[in-house]
């Protein structure tokens, strides 16, 4: 099928919808098939990480559409690829379902990742072909933009942290992000020493950008529970936007400790992945702010479910930062959900435009990011710029089975 006549088609029935027509006018849309995705590497990007991989995958259907994500390692995005060919791009959830059951072990954080950046580029396939922005597809706009924040303001030409700080919140971000002291290159950690110094270093700032919440500090779990909360009570009269990752979270009935201890707003779960690797955190109101982001989560998808996990429970989400793809589509996300208390984060204080993609397909200006009204995620991607990995245009060869209940939704095996 030629892809001016899918258009055509697709837009037809979308408006049909709006315009409160039959739904069988929907349902007369032709279908589509995925036939080939296509796995790129970033350029610049060299770390060989399973779950922070900068990859950039392209699903390819036989109606011309094509859509656009990013993570995933080159062996989990194969593994996932080889489920989904032939399956319809549109059936977002039911192709989810599949990849994260389908093969027998609940997937892990890794997988999660590669499935994250799959299901992206469903969204982006979906919203181009309707002719109509992704968080329209998720309810429409809640916001008229997402807060920021920076670690690291690379504008800044301040030769002080302090300066940093003041410049990053006169250019209008929300708050300036900090790290503790110590604890880089080969020098020894000293837990007791790097507390006071740190307890230091966040006064210092505080002063530099005129309190009020303008800043936060991540802890980057390098302190044991003791420095951790001794930091956290020398910080409360403070008032720092949040303190990340105190303690290592793995275990989290150390957070029940730690939320006794200290009035501090917590943040944890950057490196969290699926609602049910986070709901006790959220339900057992062990931290005041999600750092779950994209793909880590799985994607788009599960996000949502996550936000309105957080709405019933009043925990506001500053997803952590992994991509500029994952930026863009994470203003889509945010955009269109409940208004809680929301901010992102950006690497340097702005985001990045590699040549790969448009100059446009994220919305910066003030310190803010903006709704980007383009069909699909709004972005375009040119693979001459990037650095082509391999292709999958099969199924798998070893499929596990499935099992379905009588009304063909996907149950576990």
């Amino acid at each position: 099928m030629q892809r001016r006549t899918f258009l055509k088609s697709s837009l037809a029935s979308a408006a049909a919808v709006w315009a409160g027509l039959p739904a069988s006018a929907v349902e007369a849309a032709p279908k589509l098939k995925i036939t080939k995705i296509r796995y790129y590497s970033a350029p610049g990007y060299n770390k060989p990480l399973f779950n922070q991989a900068r990859g950039i995958v392209e699903i390819q259907t036989d109606g011309g559409i094509v859509g656009i994500g990013e993570g995933g390692s080159k062996d989990m995005i194969e593994q996932c690829a080889q489920m989904i060919i032939g399956e319809d791009p549109f059936r977002i959830e039911h192709i989810w379902q599949n990849v994260y059951r389908g093969m027998f072990y609940p997937p892990g954080r890794e997988k999660l990742h590669a499935l994250g950046a799959l299901e992206m580029a469903l969204w982006d396939i979906k919203g181009k072909a309707l002719g109509v922005p992704v968080y329209e597809l998720l309810g429409g706009a809640t916001r008229e933009y997402v807060e920021c924040y920076a670690t690291g303001f690379r504008a800044s030409k301040a030769k002080t942290e302090e300066e940093r700080a003041r410049d990053c919140i006169e250019a209008g971000l929300r708050a300036y992000r900090i790290g503790p002291t110590g604890g880089n290159g080969d020098t020894a950690f000293d837990f007791y020493d790097n507390a006071k110094k740190t307890i230091e270093f966040c006064k210092r700032i505080d002063a530099a950008v005129g309190g009020g919440g303008k800043w936060a500090i991540d802890l980057h779990t390098r302190f044991d529970t003791t420095e951790g909360v001794k930091i956290c009570k020398a910080l409360e009269n403070l008032e720092p936007y949040f303190v990340e990752d105190i303690v290592r979270s793995e275990n989290p009935d150390v957070y029940k400790t730690v939320r006794q201890m200290t009035t501090v707003p917590i943040a944890v779960g950057e490196q969290f992945g699926d609602r049910w690797e986070s709901n006790t955190f959220i339900e057992q109101h062990l931290i005041d702010y999600t750092r779950f982001t994209l793909p880590n989560t799985g994607g788009i998808s599960e996000f949502k479910k996550l936000a309105s996990m957080c709405e019933t429970h009043y925990v506001g989400m500053i997803p952590h930062f992994t991509g500029p793809l994952a930026t863009a589509t994470l203003v889509h996300v945010l955009g269109s959900s409940s208004p809680m208390r929301c901010l992102m984060e950006l690497g340097g204080g702005e985001p990045e435009r590699p040549a790969y993609f448009n100059e446009d397909f994220v919305n910066f200006k003030n310190g803010k990011l903006y709704l980007n009204p383009e069909p699909g995620l709004g972005v375009k991607f040119d693979p001459k710029k990037a650095t082509f990995v391999m292709e999958v245009t099969a199924k798998t060869q070893f499929p596990h089975p499935i099992l379905k209940s009588p009304d063909g939704a996907i149950h576990n095996w």
